[in-house]
């Protein structure tokens, strides 16, 4: 008798999330290979080094460093808060790991948020490492203002596990963001009234982070904990109507789901999906735009800005304000809409004031995006 339906489909998930790691993993190693390889060979060939240990005079050489050995398999990471869905997916992870070539360990942050916090730090680390898990580590973090409470937790939180990403060397640090996360995600994008790419919600892999679960509902991974005897912690800022996203999964989805059926929360999935797909490919347009729409000596040509659909021209420019040192996460639609009026609406306007003390104006026929 197999596991349980829920078990077998969050181990199914992370199994395939495994599999891709493996192989990226084996390509760096193959290129890294080649690369020594390459560079011992054009050594050797070089007459100075045509006899190992000897100057072209046969003076003695130092010993050429040795390449410094790599571990046999990759290192994936968890980042459990001790809640059912990371949890459910440090279960996964062990499991699968241990019929595969692949290290598992697990890391937890302590956002010093809440009395008690600490303690609950300790305990899931000593449940990680009940599931053999190794490395595991507790990391306690300072949680400042900017952005608001919960993106100030969240930037805390991702660069707790950079950093341990960095110090364990770990290939993937794997994260537990479900469907219905997702679908949190993008209605929170819609009333940012951000864009397309705000609602392409979040990458199942985004550089070292992969998130095996954007398939599966949060349901799921409750059930896999439950019927695995997995204690679980339920944060209480998930049902503390002070937190946006909060008020989103108590009242705001049921509310869409009462009026307008159950598969609200799978209709946003696809709809992020489908919208990452469109602001990929836009971007990538973008990107190829860009040196287009320049002269000779790099500046932004009105009148070819103006000729590249809004959609392009407006994804140019803000590669051009980030460039010019205005912070990406400070930069938002409206900002980008009023630099767009500068080629577009274009009556004598003042400079554009952009996060960053960075300015856009308009100057004989250029647009010019530098910090002021």
């Amino acid at each position: 008798m197999g596991p349980h339906p829920a078990v077998a489909a969050i181990r199914l998930a992370v199994r395939r999330v495994l599999h891709d790691v493996l192989n990226e993993f084996a390509e760096r190693t193959d290129h890294n290979e080649n690369t020594a390889h390459i560079a011992h060979g054009e050594r050797a060939s070089r007459p100075e080094f045509a006899e190992a240990g000897t100057g072209r005079c046969g003076a003695a050489l130092p010993d050429r460093p040795a390449l410094p050995e790599r571990p046999d398999t990759p290192l994936v990471l968890v980042a459990c808060s001790g809640g059912a869905d990371s949890m459910a997916l440090a279960s996964a992870l062990a499991f699968e790991a241990r019929k595969l070539a692949v290290r598992a360990g697990g890391i937890t942050v302590d956002h010093n948020l809440q009395d008690g916090s600490d303690v609950r730090a300790a305990e899931v680390v000593a449940r990680l490492r009940d599931m053999h898990l190794d490395p595991v580590e507790a990391v306690a973090v300072h949680v400042g203002s900017e952005g608001g409470p919960e993106a100030a937790a969240r930037d805390a939180r991702y660069a707790a596990l950079d950093a341990a990403a960095e110090r364990h060397g770990a290939a993937a640090v794997l994260l537990g963001h479900t469907r219905d996360d997702q679908a949190e995600t993008v209605l929170l994008g819609l009333a940012r009234g951000s864009g397309i790419r705000s609602l392409s919600g979040m990458a199942a892999a985004s550089g070292r982070y992969r998130r095996p679960f954007l398939q599966l509902d949060r349901q799921t991974a409750r059930k896999a904990c439950l019927v695995q005897s997995l204690p679980v912690w339920d944060d209480p800022h998930n049902i503390d109507p002070a937190y946006t996203r909060s008020r989103l999964r108590h009242e705001g989805l049921p509310a869409l789901e009462k009026a307008l059926g159950k598969g609200v929360v799978g209709a946003l999935a696809r709809t992020a999906q489908l919208s990452r797909d469109d602001a990929d490919a836009l971007d990538t347009w973008a990107a190829e735009a860009d040196s287009a729409v320049r002269d000779d000596a790099g500046q932004l040509e009105c009148a070819k800005l103006y000729a590249l659909p809004p959609a392009v021209r407006r994804r140019v420019l803000r590669r051009a304000a980030v460039e010019a040192g205005a912070p990406a996460g400070s930069l938002f639609a409206r900002h980008i809409e009023e630099v767009d009026r500068l080629i577009t609406g274009w009556r004598g306007q003042q400079a554009i004031n952009l996060p960053g003390r960075v300015e856009a104006r308009r100057q004989g026929g250029r647009l010019v995006i530098r910090q002021s």
